[in-house]
């Protein structure tokens, strides 16, 4: 990682994606040309956990793990983020329905709610003392995540494991959706600048939004952005300006 003008540089090993429909490396590639879209019914297997772990771990986890297994392999103490803008609303949503009825909490479902589960699950399964870290920031999510992963970088480490993950929102909250929310998942094995650099820069900005690509998550139009080796791409969120640039 290299610190340039209010700005980081760094670059990626390796990556890993899902999403319904879109299961291989292939998949990705077509869906970031619009010939593949993210539909269907399909789940993560996630087969390199215990299924006594496994079966704790919902949809939106499950997709986060998996991810997580693909791109980190047999590596270990690495640490890693995992960056998702609304996390496991759905069990939210469910304790609060509790809680309206009068109904007795459960420990396990308030548990596996909040934001750092999902690394829990994944430090618990490996056994892996890495430290880990969860982070939501709203449409800057993985701005702040990639943030957080070259401060680790710039702390010393070697590798970060960052681990995008998000899906649509109940229905109950579906009247504030902003974006087209779709289920994904997708991670980046991060090290210092070498080849196929991503430098990403930011400043103030007058204008409070702007929307992604064709409606798109901001998880999905930064991948899209990686993967189909575009030269740069602009974010506004918040009257803060994101500028990605990639180095190919």
């Amino acid at each position: 990682m290299a610190l340039v003008n209010q700005g980081i540089r760094f670059s990626i090993a390796a990556i890993a994606a899902w999403a319904p429909g879109v299961e291989t490396a292939e998949a990705w590639l077509e869906w970031s040309a619009g010939h593949r879209p993210i539909v269907g019914e399909s789940e993560p297997v996630v087969r390199e956990m215990a299924p006594m772990l496994r079966r704790r771990a919902g949809f939106l986890d499950r997709m986060a793990l998996e991810v997580a297994y693909r791109c980190l392999g047999d590596r270990r103490d690495v640490p890693t983020i995992f960056g998702s803008r609304h996390g496991e609303t759905s069990r939210s949503v469910e304790l609060l329905t509790d809680l309206a009825k009068g109904l007795p909490l459960s420990p396990t479902t308030f548990g596996l709610s909040v934001h750092n589960a999902t690394g829990g699950l994944f430090s618990i399964a490996r056994g892996d003392h890495a430290g880990s870290s969860a982070l939501a920031a709203g449409l800057s999510t993985v701005e702040h995540a990639v943030i957080e992963a070259c401060g680790l970088l710039a702390d010393g480490a070697s590798e970060v494991l960052l681990v995008v993950y998000d899906r649509p929102l109940p229905a109950l909250y579906a009247a504030y959706q902003d974006c087209h929310q779709q289920p994904f998942a997708w991670a980046w094995l991060i090290h210092a600048p070498g080849r196929d650099v991503v430098s990403l820069s930011w400043s103030a900005a007058a204008e409070e939004h702007s929307a992604g690509v064709e409606g798109l998550p901001p998880g999905l139009d930064i991948l899209r952005f990686y993967l189909r080796q575009d030269r740069s791409l602009q974010r506004v969120c918040q009257r803060r300006r994101w500028l990605w640039v990639r180095d190919v």
